[in-house]
């Protein structure tokens, strides 16, 4: 069992409120990373609130709300869909 899943079973055995995740996808595979989605969607549904803190867009495409940050400041809120064509978001990370 990798690290990322021993880490993710202890800390969801502790039943938390919230439970905080920082790049919990780093060094994951593709299949990886959807075992990940499907665990967290998992835990999610059944009433943990989850904040993850990711540049993984595979992963954040799970989450109900999304807030992007640059240089510290939020520039962009809302669902996966809008901050995906937010001009701001797409300025900052694509150059567009």
């Amino acid at each position: 069992m990798p690290g990322h899943w021993k880490e993710l079973a202890r800390a969801w055995v502790s039943e938390p409120r919230l439970l905080l995740l920082d790049e919990p996808s780093s060094g994951l595979n593709s299949a990886e990373i959807a075992q990940m989605r499907e665990a967290l969607t998992q835990l999610n549904d059944a009433g943990m609130t989850i904040l993850l803190v990711s540049h993984d867009m595979d992963l954040v495409d799970i989450a109900d709300e999304v807030h992007v940050l640059c240089f510290g400041s939020i520039i962009a809120s809302g669902t996966m869909a809008q901050v995906k064509i937010d001009h701001a978001v797409r300025q900052a990370y694509l150059g567009v």
